[in-house]
């Protein structure tokens, strides 16, 4: 007697391997049976006609603090993300210290939010994830960013011995509690600050737990080559396998790098070492406006960023500084403003050609008006560089968004449509019209290579004796919705999401079921 009966299905069990016409029975939780079986069940799903593959493995998200103010996760579980990992680009919910606390929460928005911030450690972080439940299960990182901030505020200098044994301690500690990894943020303030050294010895404690090193490299334009090379040296010094987060090459005087920086993760891997990627599926990022701003600028924290901002000595240093290309800031959206929403959508250079200044002018004021908490969307990647990433084998799918929804706090802005889009897209767009991938081949780099890399033994394929989280999918329909100037949008063609057994999406809609767990390490 099974829980539930997939029956009639195309499966693709995540290996890689092509599919094949099979029924799926769940109990308990867990894949109980694969293949041609007669057997009863409380529930038959019909999937004829439907792709039975195992759930997707977002492996670098940033829905820390959108899952606890919306359990449901939305917008990646419509997606057919059954596990997301958290806390990455060096920025994570947790650990913070009692005397850091507010300087903390004041580089977050969670007045916007509605969330209240009751949590040290990662222990009592996680622990309110499983209290409240969520939808989908949860792997966190550790963010060095939010490490560092927590020692040593937002000084740029190294640690002293007894700042970095204090950094060490709380890694060790998040890693004992369930943490993964370590996650760095290396162009945003204060992992910025970190020179390769910290890096080093921050990773070496977390090899020594069994964890990885998941890295927004030092840079992902003219600097890319030399940026690999550091995630890579870390590696191989801490001992530790790396993950080089959303890889790409951003700028057009670097559209075609990532040719060459594949080729040093083969070599890396040819010599032994554990070192992979992640990609979203599109041509533009996103990230804080105030991240536009040299490193010299966020030394304090947010406050006194705004402080130097209001300085024409510092703003005339500034335009020596920000110099950019014709064309550039045209090139930017504004995707969120916490107070002045008809800016939402438009150019930075439109902008500045509403108040009748220049960019940097309107750059400068826009950030003292919305104290620093400007979101933007980016247009500096190649669509060829897109395809060149994604075909690498050991490149796996990561959104490097987070649980949205189009309803409440979180429906708010204009958002990346990754947020929404990046699974179905890259099945729809990528595998079925552009055939840049085999469709085996795009669930492989979704499921059991992430799982493979998180230590999840028990996830990430469809076979017997592993969690039943399963998403079932039309491979005839599925595509993103979401576009840059309308992303609150669902996809299609994601037609059931079980997670741990149990239906969380069914015939595309949500049940409200929180069946997620907190997948923590050890």
């Amino acid at each position: 007697m099974f829980d539930i009966i997939i029956k009639g299905g195309q499966v693709i069990d995540g290996s890689g391997a092509p599919p094949v016409r099979a029924d799926v029975g769940t109990k308990d939780g867990q894949i109980e049976a694969v293949g041609i079986f007669n057997g009863e069940a409380a529930r038959t799903i019909d999937a004829a006609g439907f792709i039975v593959a195992p759930g997707f493995i977002d492996m670098h998200s940033h829905s820390d603090f959108p899952l606890l103010v919306n359990p449901r996760a939305e917008s990646k579980i419509r997606q057919g993300v059954t596990t997301e990992v958290i806390g990455n680009c060096g920025s994570s919910a947790a650990p913070v210290t009692k005397e850091r606390l507010d300087l903390i929460k004041g580089q977050t928005d969670l007045e916007s939010l509605e969330l209240e911030w009751d949590w040290l450690t990662m222990k009592e972080y996680l622990a309110r994830l499983k209290k409240q439940g969520i939808a989908l299960n949860v792997v966190p990182l550790i963010g060095h960013g939010t490490i560092r901030a927590a020692v040593m505020g937002f000084d740029d200098r190294a640690p002293t011995e007894a700042e970095l044994t204090a950094m060490k301690g709380l890694v060790v500690q998040a890693m004992q509690e369930g943490a993964r990894g370590l996650s760095t943020g290396l162009i945003y303030a204060p992992s910025f600050y970190a020179n390769t050294e910290e890096l080093i010895e921050l990773s070496k404690a977390v090899a020594e737990c069994g964890g990885i090193y998941s890295s927004h490299i030092r840079g992902e334009g003219k600097t890319l080559l030399d940026a690999v090379t550091e995630a890579i040296k870390v590696g191989h010094k801490a001992g530790i396998p790396v993950q080089i987060s959303h890889h790409k090459a951003t700028g057009r005087e670097n559209w075609g790098k990532v040719r060459q920086s594949l080729e040093m993760i083969d070599r890396a891997r040819d010599a032994g070492l554990d070192v992979t990627a992640d990609q979203y599926p599109y041509i533009a990022a996103s990230n804080s406006l105030s991240d536009s701003l040299p490193g010299w600028m966020h030394v304090g924290g947010k406050e006194k960023l705004l402080a130097r901002l209001r300085d024409p000595a510092v703003r005339k240093r500034l335009r020596q500084e920000m110099a950019k290309s014709a064309g550039y800031w045209e090139n930017i959206k504004i995707a969120y403003c916490k107070i002045n929403k008809d800016y939402e959508g438009m150019s930075v250079q439109e902008l500045a050609d509403l108040g009748g200044s220049d960019p940097l002018e309107a750059v400068f004021e826009l950030l003292i008006k919305e104290e620093a908490t400007v979101s933007i969307v980016h247009f500096a990647m190649s669509e060829g560089d897109v395809r060149t990433v994604m075909q690498h084998p050991a490149v796996m799918i990561g959104s490097d968004g987070s649980a949205l929804a189009t309803s409440g706090v979180l429906y708010r802005g204009k958002p990346h449509p990754r947020n929404y889009g990046t699974f179905p897209r890259v099945l729809g767009k990528y595998v079925r019209k552009e055939k840049i991938l085999p469709l085996a081949e795009a669930v492989r780099k979704m499921t059991s290579t992430p799982a493979e890399k998180l230590g999840l033994k028990d996830r990430g394929r469809i076979a017997e004796g592993l969690w039943a989280d399963i998403t079932v999918f039309e491979p005839q329909i599925i595509c993103d919705r979401a576009t840059y100037t309308d992303p609150h949008r669902y996809p299609d063609g994601i037609e059931y999401v079980l997670v741990n057994g149990t239906v969380v999406i069914e015939r595309g809609e949500h049940t409200g079921r929180l069946a997620g767990r907190v997948l923590a390490h050890n």
